[in-house]
C-alpha cells in the first residue's frame, strides 16, 4: 500500500524569502527512509485562513502530513488555533505540557510569561509530542475520512534542532508502529556522469526513465554534472537494493566511462581517487577558471600527497613572468594555440616535478553575436606526450567556470583510464 506524504512549513520568515526553508527537505528525506512518499510541498505564511485552507486541502490529498512552525507563544504562532478550526476539534489545556513548560522556565531560573500557556493548548483527540529541551511540545493528530484511512497529522516546532530530536525520539518510530507489517521503506542511489548532454544521455538509456517504471529513475543536472537517481521501495534496505542493481547495472553498461561516481562523487574526487590510487602526482595551471580546480583539489588532499600545487595566471605579462613562455593569442584555440598550450603543460610538468599537469587557457572576451561559439584551451603532459582539447564556450554565464573545469578534469580523468583500462570509473 502506498502512503503519500506532504510537508507543510509555517512562516512569514519563509514565505518571504527572509529565511530558506531546510526543515522541509530535511523531513521529506526521512519520510521517504520510512516509505512514505511526499507528494506535495506546501510554504504559508503566517495567517490564520491561508493556514486552516493549507491544513484540509492536506488532510484530503495526504495519507501523513508534517507541519514545521508556528508553534511558539506569540500572536503569529497559529498552527494550533488553525489545526483546531480545521479539524473542528476545540482547544483544550493539556496539564502535564503546561507542567513541563513551566518546569523549563524554573529550570533556567526566569519566569513563566502568561503567553506561553498558549503552547499547552491541544485540539480535542490530539496527543503530545514531547520536546525535551523547548517550550514548543508537538501535536499528533488522526483524523477520520470517509471511505478511507485517517490521516495523521504532526505538528513540529520551526527549530530544526528540536524538530529533528523530536522526530527521531517520537514521531518516526510512532510512524513506523503504525506501519506494522506493512511498512516498507524507500531508498536512492545516485549515478554521476559526465560528457554528454542531458537529452542525448537519455537516449542512451531506452526505457529506463519513463513514467511508471519501477525502479524509478529520474535525472537531474547541477553545474553540467548530470546525476542519475534510481529509487526503490521494499520490505528493508538490503530489499530496495536489490531490486535496483538491475537497473544500476544497466546504466554503467549502456554509459562506460560516462559514469564517474556516485552519491556525493564529484569529478574531483573520481580524478584524485584514480591518482592516489597508482601513486601519481599532478600540478594544475589556470587561467580562465581562476584557481577553482586547484580549490577543489587541495580541499581533498590537505597534505599535499596527491595534488601538489599549482599556479593561477590572468595575463600575458604574469605567463611571462613565471613561466617565461608567450602564447600567440592567450584566447586563441587554433592549432598552435593548443600546442603553445600543450608546451606551457609540459614545462610546468617539470617544474613542479610532478607526473601530470593539466593547463586551462583563458577565457574568450566579446564574442560577437551570432558568430560560432569561441573556445577555451585545455592541455595536459603526462611525460610521454601532450593532450589537447579545446572546450566550446557557450552555455549560460553561470556554469561557464565550473564547467570548463570539468571538462578539464574529465581530460585528466579519461587519459587515466585509457592508462588503467581495468579500472573502474571511479565508484559508480
Amino acid at each position: 500500500m502506498t502512503i503519500n506524504g506532504e510537508v507543510i512549513a509555517i512562516g512569514d520568515e519563509l514565505t518571504s524569502g527572509v529565511r530558506l526553508d531546510t526543515n522541509s527537505q530535511w523531513l521529506s528525506e526521512r519520510l521517504g527512509e520510512l516509505g512514505i512518499r511526499v507528494l506535495y510541498h506546501t510554504t504559508v505564511g503566517d495567517d490564520i485562513d491561508a493556514n486552516i485552507r493549507v491544513f484540509r486541502e492536506a488532510m484530503c490529498r495526504a495519507d501523513v502530513i508534517v507541519c514545521t512552525g508556528g508553534l511558539g507563544p506569540t500572536a503569529d504562532d497559529l498552527t494550533r488555533e488553525a489545526l483546531a478550526a480545521a479539524t473542528d476539534r476545540p482547544l483544550t489545556q493539556n496539564d502535564e505540557a503546561l507542567a513541563h513548560i513551566q518546569a523549563l522556565f524554573a529550570s533556567r531560573q526566569r519566569p513563566m510569561p502568561e503567553r506561553n500557556v498558549k503552547q499547552a493548548l491541544f485540539p480535542v483527540g490530539s496527543h503530545v509530542i514531547s520536546n525535551p529541551h523547548g517550550t514548543a511540545p508537538g501535536i499528533d493528530l488522526s483524523i477520520e475520512r470517509q471511505d478511507r484511512e485517517p490521516a495523521r497529522f504532526f505538528a513540529l516546532p520551526g527549530v530544526p534542532a528540536e524538530m529533528r530530536e523530536m522526530w527521531q525520539q517520537t514521531v518516526a518510530p510512532e510512524l513506523a508502529r503504525a506501519a506494522g507489517d506493512e511498512r516498507r521503506m524507500i531508498r536512492h542511489r545516485r549515478i554521476k556522469c559526465f560528457g554528454v548532454g542531458e537529452s542525448d544521455l537519455e537516449q542512451m538509456l531506452p526505457d529506463l526513465i519513463r513514467r511508471g517504471r519501477w525502479p524509478s529513475v529520474g535525472i537531474t543536472v547541477s553545474q553540467a554534472t548530470i546525476t542519475l537517481r534510481v529509487t526503490a521501495d521494499g520490505a528493508d534496505e538490503t530489499a530496495c537494493f536489490a531490486a535496483m542493481e538491475p537497473t544500476l547495472e544497466v546504466i554503467r553498461e549502456q554509459l562506460g566511462d560516462i559514469v564517474f561516481g556516485s552519491e556525493d562523487d564529484e569529478l574531483q574526487h573520481a580524478v584524485m581517487r584514480m591518482l592516489a590510487a597508482h601513486g601519481q602526482t599532478l600540478a594544475v595551471v589556470e587561467m580562465g577558471t581562476g584557481g577553482l580546480i586547484c580549490d577543489w583539489l587541495s580541499g581533498l588532499d590537505t597534505e599535499g600527497r596527491t595534488f601538489v600545487g599549482g599556479s593561477v595566471v590572468r595575463n600575458g605579462n604574469a605567463l611571462r613572468q613565471t613561466w617565461g613562455l608567450e602564447l600567440e593569442s592567450e584566447e586563441g584555440t587554433g592549432e598552435s594555440a593548443l600546442r603553445a598550450h600543450a608546451e606551457l603543460a609540459r614545462v610546468a610538468r617539470g617544474r613542479f616535478a610532478v607526473d601530470f599537469c593539466l593547463v586551462v587557457g583563458q577565457f574568450p572576451h566579446g564574442a560577437e553575436s551570432g558568430s560560432e561559439p569561441p573556445y577555451v584551451a585545455c592541455a595536459l603532459a603526462d611525460g610521454k606526450t601532450e593532450h589537447t582539447k579545446r572546450v566550446k564556450y557557450a552555455g549560460h554565464p553561470d556554469i561557464l567556470k565550473s564547467r570548463t573545469a570539468k571538462t578539464a578534469l574529465d581530460l585528466l580523468r579519461q587519459q587515466l583510464l585509457v592508462a588503467s583500462p581495468g579500472g573502474a570509473p571511479g565508484g559508480g
